[in-house]
């Protein structure tokens, strides 16, 4: 089964939260499994240019199965999936997008998050994660 509105809202208030609490201006974004956006925010008066790169960052974790900070360092010259950022239309390959996984370890879905630096986009993303663990 998929991730659901109401969990889906629950990762985007959370990641919300974490982005209040460090004073940073996000979009932020979750997919289903099939990579569907299910829910997004933009909060006020952040960057508009962020918005496609959080719902990018979400699809490519989606995609893939893994954060993609982990899969930007495989792309980079000389790196088994250099160029990969040119598939599927265009990938973020850079830290704040996340798979989701339910109770039983099976990934439902993806979250990310864009506008501020990537270890902030990181972090906020992390604790959209964190608020659905064990669901």
């Amino acid at each position: 089964m998929g991730i659901t509105l109401k969990q889906a809202q629950a990762a985007v208030q959370a990641a919300h939260d974490k982005a209040l609490q460090m004073g940073v201006k996000m979009n932020i974004a979750v997919v289903d499994s099939g990579a569907n956006l299910v829910a997004f925010i933009r909060m006020d008066d952040a960057w508009l240019g962020s918005l496609d790169i959080s719902i990018r960052k979400a699809k490519t974790a989606r995609f893939f199965d893994m954060p993609t900070g982990d899969l930007g360092k495989a792309s980079q010259p000389g790196g088994s999936l250099y160029n990969i950022e040119h598939s599927n239309g265009g990938l973020i390959t850079f830290p704040g997008g996340i798979p989701l996984k339910n109770s039983e370890g099976q990934i439902f879905g993806a979250i990310g998050v864009s506008g501020s630096t990537v270890e902030d986009d990181h972090a906020v993303a992390e604790a959209g994660v964190r608020a659905l663990q064990g669901q």
